[in-house]
């Protein structure tokens, strides 16, 4: 599984409705494509659920790097960089998954944390302790652990029913909308 976000953070008075219309609009075209497990369209905006930032921020679980590829260097990531700006794109190795009990609903929200591994953290061990920390809630949709092996940095993706519950750190996004057409051939547990 391969791990991949974006972030394009917009100015504080930007009409969000023009990102709400795009994914209305557009979010429908990766209901198909071949090779990609997820990707939730997330969205922040200021002021909602403690957000600094008016910020549109997709995430995608890739069951295949041809897939990841075939977008990223395809007409969707072009059109996207053409309205935007070519953002970097954070990649990273995916090193587990949970489908939760809500996996057949349409997410409304997501939590995403990332952190830095100590110096002298044993990275598998660090690995092991979030698969067994992944939530296991009636709320959950989908969890996921992956980790940035440039930067030693550990992620932790989880996609709620509705709102996250009290206690899951992170920054919180809405999702409107999720693409899932290989979800169901991600492998669950650990990825090695």
């Amino acid at each position: 599984m391969h791990v991949m976000q974006y972030e394009i953070t917009l100015p504080a008075d930007y009409d969000m409705r023009i990102v709400h219309r795009r994914i209305a609009t557009r979010g429908h075209l990766l209901d198909d494509h071949p090779g990609l497990g997820l990707k939730a369209y997330l969205v922040r905006e200021r002021g909602r659920d403690g957000s600094p930032v008016n910020q549109y921020a997709p995430f995608y679980l890739w069951r295949t790097a041809e897939g990841m590829n075939s977008f990223l260097w395809g007409s969707g990531f072009r059109g996207l960089a053409a309205d935007f700006g070519r953002p970097a794109v954070r990649h990273w190795l995916g090193a587990g998954l949970r489908r939760g009990p809500a996996v057949e609903g349409a997410p409304a929200a997501a939590t995403r944390r990332a952190e830095r591994l100590a110096e002298d953290a044993d990275p598998a061990e660090a690995v092991e302790r979030a698969l067994a920390e992944l939530p296991d809630h009636p709320d959950l949709h989908t969890a996921a652990v992956a980790v940035d092996p440039d930067r030693w940095e550990l992620l932790r993706f989880a996609l709620w029913r509705t709102t996250a519950p009290d206690g899951v750190s992170g920054t919180r996004y809405r999702v409107h909308h999720l693409s899932s057409p290989e979800l169901d051939r991600l492998p669950a547990g650990r990825h090695w």
